[in-house]
């Protein structure tokens, strides 16, 4: 997919997740890596980058996940034009999300 303006126009936003605290001790790597697509999204246009990174630390399974929903709810809303993650399966866990 092209990048347009109107892609541009809206928020890119930067999902930084990692399932448990024994992750954010043990891959710092993973978390700079995650960091880093900020700058990706810069190098690629954007101006307004948004990173939601309150979900560190939070398994998917049975726990709630703010960050995600106020990714989901941006998307809703029609304010992003480009959502990076290091892994997409990152973002949702079952069907419904």
């Amino acid at each position: 997919m092209k990048i347009t303006a109107e892609h541009l126009a809206r928020g890119a936003y930067v999902y930084v997740r990692q399932s448990t605290a024994d992750q954010l001790v043990n891959n710092p790597e993973s978390r700079r890596r995650q960091y880093g697509l900020a700058e990706r999204a810069r190098t690629l246009g954007w101006k307004d980058i948004i990173i939601i990174d309150e979900d560190l630390g939070r398994s998917g399974s049975g726990v709630s996940r703010p960050g995600f929903e106020k990714l989901l709810a941006a998307i809703c809303e029609g304010r992003v034009g480009a959502v990076l993650a290091i892994e997409a399966s990152r973002l949702a866990r079952n069907g419904r999300d």
